[in-house]
């Protein structure tokens, strides 16, 4: 496990006081761990490589263009 120090607010601080003594976690080390995988777990990180990302972007670019000479969306 990697260790590593950050500066966090007062307030912060003692939320995370708080949540431990109101025994919502196990202790502070283990408060920051899992509050720190909930806001990442948040933001949809997953494991997949970068050309997953440039697969949605490629599909997504055709799937937006259309046929300039196409009646159909045009109405009559």
């Amino acid at each position: 496990m990697v260790k590593f120090e950050v500066t966090i607010p007062d307030r912060i601080d003692s939320d995370i006081d708080r949540l431990v003594d109101q025994g919502d976690f196990l202790n502070r080390e283990k408060a920051v761990e899992d509050l720190l995988t909930l806001g990442i777990s948040s933001y949809g990180v997953t494991d997949d490589t970068d050309n997953t990302m440039d697969d949605d972007l490629f599909t997504q670019a055709v799937d937006d263009q259309h046929d300039p000479a196409s009646q159909r969306d045009e109405p009559l």
